[in-house]
């Protein structure tokens, strides 16, 4: 007889973008810093690095709930240097500055063919999300793309796994697995009660923020986390 409380396979895999799958190389800063030069905030002043040291510390969260907290919760000017930001990146991507992490396309397609099915998340619009996904030619590498308007709220809250989830038909939470550059992205995990809260050292956040957040394993590259999904249940070194 089956254990109903034993853990299922991993069948689902919720991917984070920038910095876990996509290289950053400093190109959410730079549209940051773009977005806020359009209010008056410029780098060097104290301002500005107040405002730089949030947006690292939440990286991988919804970025017009950044802008919002950032600017004192006023609607109108979030929503117009939220604008800014996803102009200026999508600039940046337009220009060539978007690659993907080494190997992360080929660990997407690996993770497919032994039949597990994976979510793209990000915590940008979804015009942006597109923007990346023609830019890398990943139309269609996953099994779905979601961003936060597509699940209601972004990270550190659980939707976009719970989205994830519904969306591929699936119905147990233990059966999935989380991998994400920040803080936010375990957070997520976490909170959603998926089986794996991968933490990944190509982007935000180092081991110790990762742990404190709640990862259950510290890989180096997402081109690691195969070999983790078969024994989810012992962490791994980083």
């Amino acid at each position: 007889m089956t254990d109903p409380t034993a853990r299922p396979p991993i069948r689902l895999v919720v991917l984070d973008m920038a910095g876990t799958t996509v290289a950053d190389d400093g190109l959410v800063l730079e549209a940051f810093t773009a977005a806020m030069a359009g209010h008056g905030v410029f780098p060097g002043e104290a301002a500005h690095e107040r405002m730089l040291a949030y947006v690292r510390a939440t990286m991988g969260e919804s970025k017009i709930a950044v802008f919002r907290e950032l600017l004192d919760g006023d609607e109108r000017r979030a929503r117009a240097a939220n604008a800014a930001f996803e102009e200026a990146y999508d600039a940046l991507v337009a220009a060539g500055r978007c690659a993907a992490v080494p190997g992360a396309e080929e660990t997407i397609r690996r993770l497919r063919a032994d039949g597990v099915m994976v979510a793209l998340t990000t915590g940008f619009s979804a015009r942006t999300q597109s923007a990346i996904l023609r830019a890398l030619g990943w139309q269609g590498l996953a099994d779905v793309s979601l961003c936060p308007a597509d699940a209601g709220r972004g990270r550190p809250y659980p939707d976009l796994v719970f989205a994830a989830l519904m969306r591929l038909g699936l119905d147990d939470v233990r059966a999935v697995a989380v991998a994400g550059d920040t803080a936010a992205d375990m957070l997520t995990a976490r909170r959603a009660g998926a089986a794996v809260a991968a933490g990944v050292l190509t982007g935000a956040h180092d081991t110790r923020t990762l742990t404190a957040a709640g990862a259950t394993h510290i890989l180096n590259s997402i081109t690691d986390l195969p070999a983790i999904l078969t024994t989810a249940d012992a962490p791994v070194p980083g």
